[in-house]
């Protein structure tokens, strides 16, 4: 690697992370990074949001934060910044609304004469911020927060846009011929933003810009590592605009265990107890996110098959989540029942916990990976099924469960955890544990991630001495 000369005042970024708990936390967590490499920062933030922010500036108190009032909440209740409370089907929506922080951003970026912005990272639903970029003449790079098979096929969806030859056939396969193993999928587990894409209608058409103006960009940041999807990064994709993808994950708290995005029902030495009186492996920690919530039907016959199963069990859970009453109680002796937010990084490194019953969220398959722990899929939406597919077929590391909002059956549950839990599937648990190496590895001193973060930085100096 080239060593770029460093002046005293170093490069300024400015970063834009996209208000979802699952976006701006990997974000975040890459500031941190960013700052112990001597970098000047600033993170941009609506009022609302910004209580997310004290984790990283109490460990970070050189980063500092932009709050801008939000644009609009378009008929939504005050303080609505974020995705939390909204239903899945608004992100569109969101997204376009934020646009409106292009005028008051670009005005303050304009008054920065004494340290003015070297380069812009922003979140892959922030495409606005690529022509503010070219406006200002300073690149913008993509933050992705879902792995590079995931970001690649949501944007060939947007510069392609397929079509299925019955539009009434949410079962007819979409295959995608320029990404590496011509991965398929059938059409109902394509990201909903296509799929309820409608020509002419200006959210639709936002949201497709947005995709487009992201292969505009200089490059691409993701939250990911090479052993993990060493198929997608061998070579820049067509479909993600021939950029250069810099992978620096698994990104994580840099304590490990941190506590994020709100306050426990249950402390996570309380947990670390009770999991302590299981032998190692034994326990299943079932948990959908911060964004998917299972119907009561759905969450029922999940209840059944726990208690069926006479597995030992953890369950995070949304607030609104509706169980069966009593289950909780039954349950007491070998399971608890966390309704909020839940310390999930704590409980998937606890020794006790050995698979993992999830909706696939990137942010979860990989903490999930960098504990060891193998996955049980159960994906709904968004990225989910993509992310599915990737860690049961090319990484080893899960066994498909469900899938969806139908309502499960709960035969085939209670197999499938009673077997995870047993000793079927001990050729996955070791491929996890291999992963988890390889994951540990790739963000050491050396390793793939952290040399792609060495190099990243190197690209601001650069980018600041021209």
């Amino acid at each position: 690697m080239v060593e770029v000369e460093q002046t005293k005042q170093p490069p300024h970024i400015l970063l834009v992370p996209y208000p979802a708990q699952g976006h701006m936390l990997a974000l975040l967590d890459l500031a941190h990074l960013l700052s112990l490499r001597s970098l000047s920062l600033t993170i941009v933030v609506t009022p609302a949001n910004l209580h997310l922010l004290t984790p990283l500036l109490s460990k970070s108190p050189s980063i500092q934060t932009l709050s801008l009032p939000f644009p609009s909440n378009h008929g939504n209740p005050p303080g609505s910044e974020n995705s939390k409370g909204r239903p899945p089907d608004s992100f569109g929506t969101l997204m376009q609304e934020i646009t409106g922080l292009h005028d008051p951003l670009l005005s303050w970026i304009q008054s920065q004469s004494q340290q003015p912005i070297t380069a812009i990272i922003s979140d892959f639903f922030h495409g606005w911020t690529q022509a503010l970029a070219e406006k200002l003449g300073i690149p913008r790079i993509v933050f992705s927060p879902s792995g590079v098979l995931g970001s690649a096929v949501l944007h060939s969806l947007f510069r392609r846009m397929p079509q299925r030859p019955d539009p009434s056939d949410d079962e007819y396969v979409l295959s995608f011929p320029a990404i590496p193993n011509s991965p398929s999928y059938a059409w109902r587990k394509l990201s909903m933003l296509y799929r309820t894409y409608k020509e002419g209608n200006p959210v639709s058409e936002a949201v497709k810009q947005n995709f487009l103006f992201n292969l505009n960009s200089w490059g691409i940041v993701t939250n990911t590592f090479k052993a993990l999807e060493a198929a997608y990064l061998d070579h820049p994709l067509e479909d993600l605009g021939f950029k250069r993808v810099w992978a620096v994950g698994p990104l994580a708290p840099s304590d490990g265990v941190q506590d994020r995005g709100g306050s426990n029902t249950v402390s996570s030495a309380d947990l670390a107890t009770w999991l302590d009186k299981f032998s190692e492996g034994s326990v299943l920690y079932v948990s959908f996110g911060s964004q998917a919530i299972l119907g009561p039907a759905q969450a029922a016959v999940l209840a059944a098959a726990l208690e069926k199963s006479g597995v030992q069990f953890i369950w995070a859970m949304s607030e609104s989540t509706v169980i069966p009453e009593g289950f909780a109680e039954r349950m007491a002796n070998r399971g608890i029942v966390i309704k909020g937010w839940a310390p999930q990084v704590a409980i998937l490194r606890n020794r006790a916990v050995g698979w993992f019953l999830t909706h696939c969220g990137w942010n979860s398959i990989l903490e999930a990976t960098a504990a060891g722990v193998s996955m049980l899929t159960w994906p709904i939406t968004a990225d989910q099924y993509v992310n599915a597919k990737l860690i049961v077929e090319d990484a080893g590391t899960a066994v498909s469960a469900w899938e969806g909002y139908a309502v499960p059956d709960e035969d085939v549950l209670v197999r499938v955890i009673t077997e995870a839990v047993g000793q079927r599937w001990n050729a996955i648990r070791e491929q996890s544990k291999k992963m988890q190496r390889m994951a540990e590895e790739a963000v050491m001193e050396g390793g793939s991630s952290c040399k792609d973060l060495e190099e990243l930085v190197q690209e601001f100096w650069k980018m600041k001495a021209r």
